[in-house]
């Protein structure tokens, strides 16, 4: 790719990044698109003023205060509003501003000016390529290739400070919100999976009590039995569909009543069907009552259990140790939250529970295969003189002028973008499938599934068709000159890394603060069955299973890239400011928080992370023989060595508390308990809190939705 089309994919992602926020500026401000804009803040009943003044003209100016509001939000903030998760999600933004910003300044002033005084260069010069600037224009064997060398120990140790620092400071805001978090019911409780029958009275839950009686006898409390549910939660099901349509058929009832051209007739026949399914509502509670009564669950128990601890102390150590000498029976670990478990997998049993995870990792691998076609069509049409060898008539692209700077430039990289905008849905789909007992771990395996996906197919595939088709084959043939061929790979395919940030960037966030598929759905429910209605908000949670993994490949690329080609760097550095200000928005209004797992996502940036250095490091070793310069390859074997021994240290000092609870931490929270006079409520709470969704009593009395104070008041 040449200058020419990098700066006309810059000017279209630009340009419609300014469309879009400047209508974003604009929509929010009107108070219709309240329920898409502020879904978080209406939720907690939060009123939002519009300005209704000069008859609203000022809703029709674009603003940047949402910019400048994001802007002064405060780490301490997000913590208190919407937790853990969400502040290392948006720290995941700073670091990568932290990290970019100081490579660019080094690339730019050292390396960018050096790759193109250094080389002899002309070839690049004459056809206004970007390769001038890039480490493919020095001279083979020349002397300069130690400042890259150089450079590349900076940005490796720069990077690993970076990450020590943030796993340290995570680490201890883990331990502070576990601490801030003590009412929260799962930390005195323990999940027990594959229980055994009782041998006097063949059942489980008096399993379960004789058991932590006999072994736990001074931290146990109670425990829950779960139940297999299907047929209670169709019951339940029906129950409240029916109640949803007595509450419809009330509305029009009195609707029609305070209507005076509206004939009386239609309001008594509704009246009539409101007491006809007011005594078939009746009829399906006995039946859920007869079914939620102990001798009918009895024959329906699961071999599971929450089971309660008097301690935190307690619950630790019942979690952390193995119960007897069989592994497979009276498995424990810590529960997860009761709002992040997912229910229906608790009734899988444990020993399909592999079966589960190999099928869904087989149906990622074959989705990652598949994705190899349109990744292998889109670098056929970047690369312009191969798309002419393959298909002829794509000459007449040419005889338009501009044309082509924009088929090379930016259609490649919006196709690329389309395709795997559907991969995280499809990697969310398939760990739904994988078993998972929360909502949390769910999302952090399509997480992993997403990050390695993206890595295989828009990394190293992008790297082998775009550059290396012709000599896949040998790749595969001659192992060793892997790191040379990644790193010849790598060089040429800088260009086309640069649109993909920009269009990932620019116009991927942009749209991600429009939600315009919402405004698409929201119109289209307003004008039609929803038409009258009182709108509801769209409450969501923050999808992390696909935003980490991009910005995490975006991590990639930029590290892989920061000695190669350093002009990359200032498009990351717009691209992670662009991201913080549009998510810090996006957590503020519109994304709810649906669990906390009090920092679990860090260990796996950390992880991607390494995995980018430890990729620009291998690469940097063949780049630097292709240059015929070997004592610089030999010389970044002790980094990537070091790089090694420093993940294997963070996993021994940091790791073991993001997977386990300290006995030291949990008697010390429960101390604090005691002083405050706070365990027995919290304990009352753990007791109460994990009941099963099948079990919990039916509220026939009907929802006075209509009562409520409206949420959007004008100002």
């Amino acid at each position: 790719m040449n200058a020419e089309s990098l700066a006309v994919s810059a000017s279209i992602n630009i340009g419609l990044a300014l469309l879009i926020l400047t209508l974003f500026s604009v929509l929010r401000k009107q108070p219709s698109n309240a329920p898409i804009y502020y879904a978080r803040l209406l939720s907690q009943h939060h009123q939002i003023s519009f300005d209704n003044r000069f008859f609203g003209f000022r809703r029709l100016i674009p603003s940047v205060a949402w910019i400048r509001r994001a802007l002064h939000v405060t780490e301490d903030e997000i913590l208190d509003t919407c937790g853990l998760d969400v502040l290392i999600f948006i720290r995941l933004f700073k670091f990568g501003i932290n990290f970019f910003l100081v490579c660019s300044v080094v690339g730019l002033l050292v390396l960018v000016p050096l790759n193109y005084i250094a080389g002899d260069g002309q070839p690049s010069r004459r056809s206004h390529s970007m390769d001038a600037f890039t480490i493919s224009n020095i001279r083979k064997g020349s002397n300069w290739l130690w400042v890259h060398c150089s450079c590349l120990y900076f940005v490796s140790c720069y990077g690993l400070y970076l990450l020590y620092k943030e796993y340290d400071n995570i680490l201890l805001m883990r331990i502070h919100q576990l601490h801030n978090l003590r009412h929260q019911p799962n930390q005195f409780t323990v999940l027990v999976r594959e229980i055994p029958l009782c041998d006097e009275h063949k059942a489980r839950d008096c399993s379960v009590d004789h058991f932590f009686s006999k072994y736990h006898p001074h931290s146990y409390q109670s425990y829950q039995i779960l139940y297999d549910g299907k047929s209670l939660e169709k019951l339940l099901s029906q129950a409240k569909s029916m109640r949803r349509k007595i509450e419809s058929l009330g509305h029009h009832s009195l609707t029609e009543k305070n209507n005076r051209n509206s004939p009386l007739s239609e309001a008594l026949k509704n009246d009539a069907e409101i007491e006809e399914l007011k005594e078939m509502l009746q009829e399906l509670a006995e039946r859920i009552k007869h079914t939620q009564s102990k001798e009918v669950l009895q024959e329906k128990e699961l071999p599971v259990a929450f089971v309660t601890f008097k301690s935190r102390w307690g619950a630790a150590l019942a979690a952390q140790s193995q119960q007897i000498s069989n592994p497979l029976l009276w498995i424990t670990e810590m529960a997860p939250e009761p709002r992040d478990v997912l229910w229906s997998n608790l009734a899988i049993p444990f020993r399909y529970l592999p079966l589960y995870k190999f099928g869904v990792y087989v149906s990622a691998s074959l989705l990652t295969i598949f994705f190899a076609v349109p990744v292998t069509a889109v670098q056929g049409i970047a690369k312009f003189e191969r798309l002419k060898k393959w298909f002829p008539p794509a000459i007449a692209v040419q005889l338009i002028p501009g044309l082509r700077s924009i088929v090379t430039g930016y259609l490649p990289s919006v196709i690329l973008s389309g395709f795997i905008y559907v991969v995280p849905f499809a990697m969310i789909g398939m760990a739904r499938l994988a078993g998972y007992i929360s909502r949390s771990t769910k999302d952090i395996k399509a997480c992993n599934m997403v990050f390695y996906f993206l890595v295989g197919n828009v990394f190293f595939l992008s790297l082998l068709s775009g550059s290396l088709l012709d000599q896949i084959g040998e790749s595969f043939s001659h192992p060793r000159d892997i790191p040379g061929r990644l790193a010849s790979a790598a060089s040429a395919q800088a260009d086309f890394f640069m649109t993909y940030i920009l269009t990932n960037g620019l116009s991927g966030f942009s749209l991600e603060v429009l939600q315009p598929g919402l405004l698409i759905w929201d119109a289209m429910k307003s004008n039609t069955w929803d038409r009258g209605k009182k709108k509801q908000p769209y409450l969501y949670s923050l999808p992390y299973y696909r935003v980490i993994p991009s910005v995490a490949l975006c991590i990639l690329i930029g590290t892989v890239y920061a000695v190669v080609s350093p002009l990359l760097l200032p498009f990351l550095v717009a691209y992670f400011c662009l991201g913080y200000i549009v998510f810090i928005n996006q957590t503020q209004d519109v994304y709810i928080t649906t669990y906390e797992t009090c920092g679990q996502y860090w260990p796996y940036i950390h992880h991607y992370v390494l995995i980018a250095i430890v990729i620009m490091q291998i690469t940097m070793i063949g780049l630097f023989g292709l240059k015929l310069k070997p004592a610089a390859s030999f010389a970044t074997i002790p980094l990537l060595v070091f790089t090694i021994f420093f993940n294997e240290y963070c996993k021994a000092r940091f790791l073991p508390m993001f997977n386990h609870c300290s006995v030291k931490d949990a008697r010390d929270r429960d101390e604090y308990d005691e002083k405050t006079d706070l365990m027995e409520a919290n304990l009352q709470n753990a007791i109460d809190a994990y009941c099963p969704p099948c079990l919990r009593p039916l509220d026939l009395e009907d929802m006075e939705s209509s009562r409520l104070q409206p949420l959007i008041s004008p100002r």
